[in-house]
């Protein structure tokens, strides 16, 4: 059994939206809560407060704070589990130390498990039934459907969605896509978004440049928003009304880009596995690509004469989403049981490699057409490129010879690999409730709050 999400809008009517709005907050508050008892026991005590001692003080928590007893029990463990999350990245130097949230900057809360909530629907549509909030339409389809195990409630944007863990059956995911066993060579870049090539047939996909079409209206806003009295936390000053409105259109705006660029990076994608069950591409490291110049490096020379053009391509290699191209192949492949390859750049250096003789030569990235001088061989830039890595994948690349044997694990993917769980809270279901030293008695917290 597979576990994937199926996203729906929520639109609730005036009260079930208070009341959504209500228990956000409260769990905003339970989050600040366990954040500061982790700072104070360490600061004036030297303890540190681990998740299982917070999960068991939540009955006692509930007879003082008694408007939490009305949220489900497992849906606080899961906020609970969030401040533990927050601190174990922080100790592993992948995040910041853990702060206060504020309200806008905490989205929603999640049920880790099938209990206080109910959703009737098949995929298509339907409604959401949840405890002491009530029943909230949705709208949406889910590509499959299952039996239902999580949820997450989001609000973002000033709109309600719910995120639906489903437990699939592996065999109607692998037959849930058309594709055959076809082998494709694809080429991510700027001016044109993939380059593809199967070895009989090539083409080019062009870049949307979806920020692009939007940068003029962006900025025209962003001048706007300037201009209005925009808030300070720190000095206690509010918004106006205008900068609120504006920020609005802004959020808008964003958001738009956004799923445009989704769309786009859904539709490619699937067009690629329909009719192909392996991948290849070169590994690229999208952060460090799109990462700000700085002074002294290759690309800002001494004084940072170069940070403009480097800021310029940062917002083309995000603009394409490269990044997500990848992700989404490798999710799909998976589902499939295909095989996503990433050729070793520095190795093979496929945009300056000739794929008929194997002789390598620098190219400027102004270089859009490869020439090569030794065997005469011309084509397109990046289609050159993915008949490299082809070539390289099949094998019969003349003058570098490698097998998948070469390949990395971490850089393949397909349906025999350890996938990690859906879910937010995956691992709060593994852990088995424990007896808190600091209690007296045993004190159990119920499943549901219906």
């Amino acid at each position: 059994m597979a576990l994937r999400r199926a996203t729906f809008r929520l639109y609730p009517n005036k009260q079930v939206s208070e009341m959504l709005h209500y228990h956000r907050k409260l769990h905003k508050d339970l989050y600040n809560a366990a954040v500061s008892n982790r700072i104070t026991s360490y600061k004036k005590f030297g303890k540190s407060v681990s998740y299982l001692e917070q999960q068991n003080c939540l009955p006692d928590f509930k007879e003082v704070w008694i408007e939490y007893k009305v949220i489900n029990s497992q849906a606080l463990q899961a906020t609970l589990k969030r401040v533990d999350f927050a601190f174990q990245r922080f100790f592993k130097g992948l995040a910041k130390y853990p702060r206060f949230k504020p309200i806008r900057h905490y989205s929603g809360w999640t049920y880790p498990s099938f209990t206080g909530w109910k959703v009737h629907s098949t995929g298509d549509n339907g409604y959401l039934e949840l405890s002491k909030i009530g029943q909230i339409q949705m709208r949406g389809k889910a590509r499959l459907w299952g039996h239902p195990k999580a949820l997450d409630i989001v609000n973002r944007n000033g709109k309600w969605y719910a995120s639906i863990v489903l437990e699939i059956d592996d065999t109607l995911l692998k037959n849930s896509r058309k594709t055959d066993n076809g082998v494709m060579a694809i080429d991510l870049g700027c001016n044109d978004a993939i380059a593809w090539t199967n070895g009989e047939e090539n083409g080019l996909v062009a870049a949307p440049r979806f920020f692009r079409k939007a940068e003029q209206r962006n900025k025209q806003l962003g001048k706007a928003k300037r201009r209005k009295r925009a808030p300070n936390f720190k000095k206690k000053v509010k918004a106006s009304r205008r900068w609120k409105k504006t920020q609005k259109l802004v959020s808008k705006l964003n958001r738009k880009v956004a799923n445009q660029r989704q769309n786009f990076v859904h539709q490619e994608t699937t067009r690629i596995i329909s009719c192909n069950s392996t991948v290849v591409t070169e590994k690229l490291e999208v952060k460090n690509m799109s990462a700000k110049a700085k002074k002294g490096d290759a690309l800002s020379l001494s004084k940072g004469k170069r940070k403009k053009q480097k800021s310029g391509l940062n917002k083309s290699i995000l603009d394409v989403g490269m990044g997500m191209i990848k992700s989404a192949l490798k999710a799909k492949l998976s589902d499939i049981g295909g095989l996503f390859v990433e050729v070793p750049t520095k190795k093979v250096k496929p945009s300056q490699t000739c794929p008929k003789c194997g002789n390598q030569e620098k190219k400027s990235l102004a270089e859009r057409t490869h020439v090569c001088h030794n065997c005469g061989y011309t084509q397109q830039r990046d289609i050159a490129a993915a008949e490299v890595m082809l070539l390289w994948y099949s094998n019969n690349l003349q003058g570098l010879g490698t097998s998948l044997l070469d390949v990395d694990d971490s850089s393949s993917t397909s349906n025999t690999s350890k996938r990690k769980n859906a879910g937010s809270m995956k691992q709060l279901g593994q852990k088995k409730r424990q007896k808190s030293q600091l209690t007296d008695g045993d004190v159990e917290t119920p499943s549901s709050t219906k």
